[in-house]
């Protein structure tokens, strides 16, 4: 136990650095940074209370871990993969506060603080390191390279461009997770069918994250098939959002959404827009037609952090090294759609969608 107290007193230090880092580089309050972190701590037990209630029906492993998880962003998809991967993890017998001691932090989609989150964690001497979404798994690949230390990532929409992995597959070194590559297709087919008279569909994008990349190209490939010409706005910080949205919106149709850390966090602020000028936004997962988009073909990242919980056991219980395990795929994908956005924006959602949809939402989450 004192090995995990010295875990918790370094993973604390640095999730305080980090705060006053982003504090500095945002120029917010001392309120907002204490606030932020608050909220952050209330997640944070929310996710363990969902962790053990999973883990009150599986027997207990004999053992003793310590794992440190990195998060890129803030925001649902993400949070709901730390939620999904601690269930996972449970459901092996693996259950935070029995025989599993969780550091949690937040890189607040700042590459520099995921970097020092990382380095906080090998120093730390954790058994494993959780990391969600592209940048944080670079990050901590970079930083256990010369250690035992074995990552396993989530929400990496394509580990070979991220270069975590081979085009077979195989990982590059003790790294491994799982992916959430879109079902572009499956989207393009909705959008065309709900927008059948739509042109052109705009899309956001951070131009240094290299699945953002993957993914826009995916859409120009097959976008023509659906009738669309994809408009794109590459931007290189979330302040580069507002102004990005406005020349984005003034010649889109309607906009998609891909599994962008930094345009997600900012969803907010382009929905705002769109709603404004009464223009269609889909979404890529459930969270955001939860608060505001009309409709998504998207993956359940609850059971995607939980298979990414799955192989996190695995390795800790020592029945597989992460170096041996291809990086994995969730399966298949399912209609959200939000029955309040398509009233604001005068659409009906056809009964074809909407009779097999995973959820319809008749409220926006604030």
């Amino acid at each position: 136990m004192k090995k995990m107290e010295l875990i918790k007193k370094a993973a604390l230090f640095t999730a305080m650095t980090a705060l006053a880092m982003g504090l500095t580089a945002c120029g917010s309050s001392g309120e907002e940074t204490t606030a932020a972190a608050d909220t952050q701590t209330v997640e944070a037990a929310e996710t363990t209370n969902t962790a053990d209630a999973a883990g009150s029906t599986a027997e207990l492993y004999d053992g003793e871990f310590s794992i440190g998880i990195g998060q890129f962003a803030e925001h649902g998809s993400l949070d709901n993969c730390r939620e999904g991967f601690l269930l996972g993890l449970a459901e092996a017998g693996i259950v935070e506060g029995e025989n599993l001691e969780v550091t949690y932090n937040n890189a607040n989609a700042d590459g520099s603080i995921a970097s020092q989150i990382n380095q906080s964690y090998v120093g730390s001497g954790v058994d494993l390191i959780c990391a969600i979404a592209t940048p944080m798994a670079q990050s901590a690949y970079a930083a256990t390279k010369n250690t035992d230390i074995p990552v396993i990532y989530t929400a990496v929409t394509d580990p070979v461009a991220a270069e975590l992995a081979g085009a077979d597959g195989v990982p590059v070194g003790n790294i491994t997770g799982t992916s959430d590559k879109l079902p572009v297709e499956d989207q393009l087919k909705m959008i065309r069918e709900i927008l059948p008279d739509a042109k052109k569909l705009g899309i956001m994008y951070t131009t240094s994250e290299v699945n953002s990349e993957s993914s826009v190209e995916e859409y120009k490939s097959l976008a023509e098939e659906y009738g669309f010409e994809i408009v794109e706005s590459g931007i290189s910080t979330s302040a580069d959002i507002p102004l990005a949205a406005d020349t984005l919106l003034n010649e889109a149709d309607c906009v998609t959404m891909i599994t962008d850390n930094t345009v997600v966090a900012s969803l907010p602020i382009i929905l705002s827009k769109a709603s404004a000028k009464n223009i269609p936004v889909f979404g890529s997962e459930i969270e955001q037609v939860k608060k505001g988009c009309l409709a998504a073909m998207g993956l359940d990242y609850v059971s995607l952090g939980k298979q990414t919980g799955a192989m996190a056991a695995k390795v800790l219980k020592g029945e597989a090294e992460a170096s041996d395990m291809n990086f994995e795929l969730i399966e298949g994908a399912s209609f959200y759609g939000n029955i309040k956005v398509a009233e604001n924006l005068g659409i009906e959602l056809p009964s074809t969608l909407t009779d097999s949809a995973a959820e319809m939402f008749d409220t926006i989450e604030e």
